[in-house]
């Protein structure tokens, strides 16, 4: 009990809970959930045009349908560590770096989503007189939609238990807990911080759901999702969640 007590000492100390000091855990989560949120704006803005744009017209398949095992294989730290000695310190060679991680998953659920739907709908809403834009956006943009929100909750999570890497060139977020604990061999801070990243991707998780369940239609969401995923086996959020638990 006094060990398990001690473990957790950090955590529940109510000083590291101040909102008024920096470097506190409320500051730490906003750093993280900053760095997150951020890496997904730019992330989304850059993936989902270009899995649109594939999706709609066929065209450059082979990059969405090769993205994600791209993204599996890039060691974000090694990348991290090569943006540094590019760029320099500071947030742009981790935000990049955690971009270039947050583009695959967005990409090719995108591209899976538009390619999942039946071409006889999308005839269809041409034939009733639709331009190819006008049916993208208002017929495969919202049969689509369950397997790109899942695309991004994906991302979301790697994004947060990745982001945690920025503390190793300086940066502030959760990450700092697990460097300054380690280098002070304070393994309660260690804890708090797995526990904390773990808790947040949680959150993030269950609120990217709801968002999704009030967004998709529910007569379109277990046909798309299930269709996407066996067309280009993309394996949906909650089974991956399922897989790793």
């Amino acid at each position: 009990m006094l060990a398990a007590a001690t473990e957790t000492s950090y955590l529940f100390d109510p000083e590291h809970w101040d909102v008024s000091l920096l470097g506190n855990i409320p500051s730490l989560v906003g750093d993280h959930l900053f760095y997150t949120f951020l890496t997904l704006l730019i992330g989304a803005a850059i993936a989902v045009p270009i899995g649109l744009y594939i999706g709609h017209t066929g065209r450059f398949a082979f990059i969405a349908i090769n993205a994600g095992n791209a993204g599996r294989s890039l060691p974000t730290l090694g990348l991290i560590s090569l943006l540094v000695t590019m760029i320099g310190l500071g947030l742009v060679p981790v935000i990049m770096a955690l971009v270039i991680l947050a583009i695959p998953p967005i990409l090719t659920n995108t591209y899976a989503g538009l390619r999942a739907i039946d071409r006889a709908v999308v005839d269809a809403a041409k034939g009733m007189g639709m331009r190819p834009m006008q049916a993208l956006f208002t017929v495969e943009i919202p049969m689509a939609m369950p397997l790109i929100l899942s695309g991004l909750r994906s991302a979301t999570l790697q994004v947060v238990s990745t982001a945690t890497v920025g503390a190793y060139v300086g940066l502030g977020g959760l990450g700092r807990l697990l460097i300054d604990g380690l280098a002070l061999n304070q393994y309660d801070r260690v804890i708090a911080g797995a526990v904390l990243v773990a808790a947040l991707a949680i959150v993030l998780d269950v609120l990217a759901m709801a968002i999704q369940q009030l967004i998709v239609s529910p007569g379109v969401s277990g046909r798309a999702l299930t269709r996407g995923a066996r067309k280009l086996k993309v394996v949906p959020t909650s089974r991956v969640s399922a897989t790793a638990g």
